[in-house]
């Protein structure tokens, strides 16, 4: 995985149809999904559960792209060869879900994937300042995690603070949370580039009639072109 800052869109596939995720990522990419991002949430540092390390290994047969496992568990690494094996090429962690952080993206990388770390909403630009030589992507959630379609939360501020702060570094500014066509072009011009889209990309689709997430990613990227 180089690193390229052309504006991504990673579906997330905690809006697919959960009886046939397989076809879903298919179709997805299909359809121009740049990578493909997988929502690992544990009933503790959330108030939602999804998917363990075995999951992501069965989804992992479909992706052709980028499989992109954001954590929101805490603790985090007891669990990080888990999804090291299942496939993962990104794995994020919360800044939020343990006091050692720098310690959790050291082994992450070590594992021999890309490492990000993920702000809250209620979580300040300056929390991974000191921790951006071992991250490749810092997610910015501008919803509370926990749950899928939930009302944007306006982050530029936080974003351009990033940006700033990274600099020259080859580290992704990841958008996770009320992605659409209206808040898209804020963040890319704030300096994102990788846009997490649940609902805004699955809307209207499905493995069947597959084009309406195409169109719906091509409207995304329409938004921030230029």
């Amino acid at each position: 995985m180089s690193f390229d800052r052309s504006v991504k869109i990673a579906p997330s596939i905690l809006s697919a149809d959960f009886a046939d995720f397989g076809r879903e990522i298919q179709a997805v990419e299909a359809q121009g999904a740049d990578w493909i991002h997988v929502d690992v949430m544990d009933g503790h540092f959330v108030p939602n559960l999804t998917f363990g390390p075995p999951a992501v290994k069965a989804f992992r047969k479909h992706v052709k792209t980028v499989m992109d496992v954001h954590l929101m568990i805490s603790p985090v690494d007891a669990y990080i060869d888990a999804y090291a094996d299942a496939g993962a090429d990104v794995l994020t962690a919360h800044v939020e879900a343990g006091p050692h952080s720098h310690r959790t993206l050291q082994a992450i990388r070590g594992a021999g994937m890309k490492a990000g770390i993920a702000l809250n909403p209620g979580t300040p630009a300056e929390a991974v300042e000191h921790l951006l030589d071992l991250t490749d992507l810092v997610c910015v959630m501008t919803v509370n995690p926990g749950f899928g379609g939930q009302k944007f939360i306006d982050m530029t501020a936080k974003v351009r603070k990033l940006r700033e702060m990274i600099g020259d570094r080859p580290v992704h500014i990841e958008i996770d949370g009320g992605v659409d066509p209206t808040t898209a072009p804020l963040v890319v011009e704030a300096g994102a580039d990788v846009l997490v889209a649940g609902s805004a990309v699955f809307r209207g689709g499905s493995v069947e009639n597959p084009a309406p997430y195409g169109e719906n990613i091509r409207a995304i990227k329409a938004s921030v072109a230029g």
